[in-house]
């Protein structure tokens, strides 16, 4: 179900609820361009046309994305529904990429709810869920696990409700 634009406070989430989020997004160049360098990775598979086709026997015909800018991806389109209302990442575990993801590919996520626990903190939870992240033709192209720290409607919601932030 894809729950877009409602209550997404730790109160409205449940073990083994599963989001098939709204949203894709089509890669661009740009993209991956932008990562790569951002984090002055040298993999020339990434941004020389030329070598990323010729390598591996000519197996592919476009230059690879790097894997981190698929991940950065896939985990935003989980966020609208997963960690609006998130304090902060508590952390990312068992990453793993499945298929290589090139310009143009359309990248969808789904997400499923693991575990919910206290906090430190009487005013936000710990939700861990699993993303997955599929290509326009199905594939599995990545997938993880999050931990986010989630606000707490008891706490957050007339706040929030005060600033214009719809709540529900």
């Amino acid at each position: 179900m894809a729950i877009t634009g409602r209550d997404t406070y730790f109160e409205a989430f449940q073990v083994g609820q599963v989001y098939d989020h709204a949203r894709g997004r089509t890669i661009t160049n740009w993209d991956n361009y932008a990562l790569t360098h951002m984090s002055m990775n040298t993999a020339s598979a990434h941004f020389d046309l030329l070598l990323s086709t010729s390598a591996m026997d000519g197996r592919f015909k476009e230059r690879i994305v790097a894997g981190p800018c698929t991940l950065s991806i896939v985990i935003g389109l989980t966020t609208e529904d997963m960690s609006e209302n998130a304090f902060m990442d508590v952390g990312l575990d068992k990453i793993r990429l499945h298929a290589p993801v090139f310009q143009g590919d359309t990248l969808y996520a789904r997400s499923e709810v693991l575990d919910l626990r206290q906090a430190d903190r009487a005013d936000a939870g710990l939700m861990r869920y699993r993303f997955t992240g599929r290509n326009q033709h199905g594939t599995d192209i990545a997938s993880g696990e999050r931990t986010v720290l989630v606000k707490r409607a008891s706490h957050w919601a007339d706040r929030d409700a005060a600033f214009g932030r719809k709540t529900a």
